[in-house]
Order: C-alpha cells, then structure tokens, then sequence
C-alpha cells in the first residue's frame, strides 16, 4: 500500500473520519556547511525524495490527538505542556502550533493528526525537521494562516529552539521548506536569504547510514554549540568585535588564534574554515565545477573529524572506501555528527554494485551493513492532498 494511502487508512482508523489535509515535506541532506548554520554562516543542503508525511483534521473538542505509524493516539489536552518519554516526538508538532499563535492562527477547539514516514530514523536526514514542516503546512492549510515557505521555516525552527530545545540552525528547516528538484539549496543564515543551486542531471546522492548514535549525542551538540560560543568571547577578550564566528575574516583568525585555548581555537577554525568552504562549493557549483567542489566536500570532512571533533569510526571509514572508488565526487558526514551517516555525490556511472562493495566492506569492518540508499533531488514542502481547506502555500524557490 503507498504510504499516503497507509496514511488515511491509519487515520480514519483511528479517529473515525478522514483528515481535512495531508502534506508532506522532505527529509535533507547537509551537503556542505557543518555546523556553520548556527554561527551566522552561509550552508548548502539538498532537499531529498523522503518525506514524512502528516494528515490532519480540526475539530471543535479542545483535545489534541497524535498518532504515529500503526501506534494508537495520545490525548493532550493542555498543547503549552511538553511530553517526555516515548511520546516526546509530540513536542515537535506542539512547538509548531504554538510557535503559529504567536504568528496570528486564532486557536478554537483542537485537532487530530497522524504522521507516517519513509525518512530513514537517526541518519542526520532530519526528520524532526521535515515533521515540523509537514505539521506547519497542514495547520496553516486547516486555520487560512498565509505564511510563505521561509516564514514556516522560521516558524518551525523556532518550534525546535525554543518548544523543543534544541539550538540548531536553520539549515534543517530552511531545507525542507525551500527544495527544489534538480537543486541544491543555499542558505546565507545572516540575513536569512535562500538560493537554489542548480545541480544538473548526471549525478546521484547516496546516503550511507551507520544506524550508529553516540548516546550523549544532545549534550554533545549542544556542546559545540555552546565552545563557538566561548570561542567569539575569547576573540572578543583580544581586541576583535564579534558576534559570531562568521564575523572573522581567515586571515583575521589565523592572527588571533593563538589566544584561545587549544579545544575552542579547533572549534572556531573549522566554523571559519568550512565557512570559507561554503562561499567556494557555490561558486564552483554554479561554473559547473562539480569536481573541485567535490574535493571541498573531503576537506569538509576531514575538518569535521580533525578540528569539531564530531565524527565517528564508521563514518570515516566510509568516507575514506567512497573516496577510493570511480565516480565518487566527495563525501562527508551529513548532520550533526557524532554517528549517523555519510553522503556521497556521484556521477550516475555510480552502480548499486559499487554501492554494494563500499556496504559489503563495512559490514566485514563492523559486523553488519549499513543501510544504503539512492537519493534525488526535491521539492521541498507541499499539500499533497486537500478537503474543504485553503492552500495558501507561496512558490518554491524560482
């Protein structure tokens, strides 16, 4: 059964009536910028043909009903309280409604929603972002609430920061919101402007996922977060004035790194180093330079292993197999990190038979496979399908 179909089965199931509107929104690649986003840096992702699904009804009762895959729902009646345990995937969609009242939806009774996905769980594809999205777009369908595409993403990060917890960028949001089949998306997170990529047709996106998490995997995040931080204060202790990392010139680093303490000196290096990396894949990118931009997306991870120290065993093992074989542009990690999985970029003389050695050679490495698969390019957040509501959604990147 496709899973749209799977999906209105669920939720008629469920909740004895068909939803009002289904959307969808994809799950992204990071394919450069690690950790760049939330240090005011420029980022490049890839909207991919995985989605997470949501069907969604209103109704009059001032309930809020969650269902995912084949579980049956969860009740809320206060949507300001946060859920902890194994319902906690419901904060994501809560963080959206209340992050839309404060943008003008007039909340009146409640709603009734399912979510059903094909996005690998675990594998840096952002699928907390790509349900955020989904839940955005439904609920602005539902409640006549006009926002465009950067606007939910907006609203969906926000959601994340501040609803969830957790201090990422906007690379995952803005993704997700902004694909666009045949092109990459490119993000400048200081003035919050998207542009597309085109990427052109004789290349793939292979997703290797490990299925391998560190278990402090949130604190270690978090971390990071919080050592850029305490590196702008060190610069700012020697003279500098900056609010991020983004702020600082290369050349003005490599002068005042020798003040900082060696862990945040590695930290800052690799945001302004991979920042320099972004501008650069860009350029290449758009003069049809796809192999030089390749070699940048090796260097990306090697900082990332090297420097931010968020890289794991397995995938750099899986980094240095791809960077052996023909038709392999670049890879790197995708994601936060620390586990997870690598991205490939290949031509599309890149087999499922290559792609079979690099999975066989790991598993003789690790003791089993990891999960392989092909990707392409997206559009990115969408109604799928509609009753008796108004899609109000603005144009894609054009």
């Amino acid at each position: 059964m496709p899973l749209v179909e799977r999906l209105k089965f669920r939720f008629t199931k469920n909740y004895d009536a068909a939803p009002d509107v289904i959307a969808a929104a994809p799950g992204r690649v990071e394919f450069i910028g690690n950790h760049t986003d939330y240090n005011n840096g420029p980022v490049i992702g890839a909207a991919i043909d995985r989605y997470v699904f949501v069907a969604l009804r209103r109704i009059e009762e001032s309930v809020f009903r969650f269902s995912s895959g084949n579980s049956s729902y969860v009740a809320v009646e206060d949507p300001t309280q946060k859920l902890k345990g194994k319902g906690s995937w419901i904060n994501y969609p809560l963080g959206v409604y209340d992050s839309l009242i404060r943008r003008g939806l007039k909340p009146s009774g409640g709603f009734e929603l399912a979510v059903d996905s094909d996005v690998p769980m675990g594998a840096g594809l952002s699928s907390s972002a790509a349900l955020e999205l989904a839940v955005c777009q439904a609920l602005c369908a539902v409640y006549g609430l006009g926002l465009s595409r950067e606007e939910m993403a907006l609203a969906s990060r926000e959601a994340e920061n501040e609803f969830v917890g957790m201090p990422c960028g906007i690379l995952d949001q803005g993704v997700s919101a902004m694909g666009r089949s045949g092109s990459l998306v490119y993000i400048d997170c200081r003035d919050m402007l998207f542009s597309a990529i085109p990427l052109g047709k004789n290349y793939s996106i292979w997703i290797f996922n490990t299925h391998k998490k560190h278990s402090l995997v949130e604190s270690m995040y978090s971390e990071r977060h919080k050592e850029c931080s305490q590196a702008v204060d060190g610069l700012n202790g020697v003279g500098l004035r900056i609010q991020y990392l983004a702020d600082i010139s290369p050349a003005n680093f490599q002068s005042a790194k020798s003040r900082l303490l060696g862990t945040l000196s590695n930290r800052a290096e690799h945001i302004v180093s991979e920042i320099e990396r972004v501008n650069r894949v860009k350029h290449l990118l758009e003069g049809g330079r796809v192999s030089e931009a390749g070699q940048l997306m090796f260097e990306s991870h090697a900082s990332s292993r090297d420097l931010f120290e968020n890289s794991a065993e397995e995938l750099d093992y899986l980094v240095e197999i791809l960077k052996s074989l023909p038709n392999v542009i670049g890879a790197r990690l995708t994601g936060g990190g620390f586990g997870g999985a690598v991205m490939a970029l290949t031509e599309d003389a890149f087999s499922p038979d290559y792609a079979e050695s690099v999975a066989s050679a790991y598993r003789g490495r690790f003791g089993q496979p990891p999960e392989v698969i092909q990707c392409r390019l997206s559009d990115g957040v969408r109604i799928v399908e509609r009753i008796d509501c108004t899609d109000t959604i603005e144009p894609a990147l054009g």
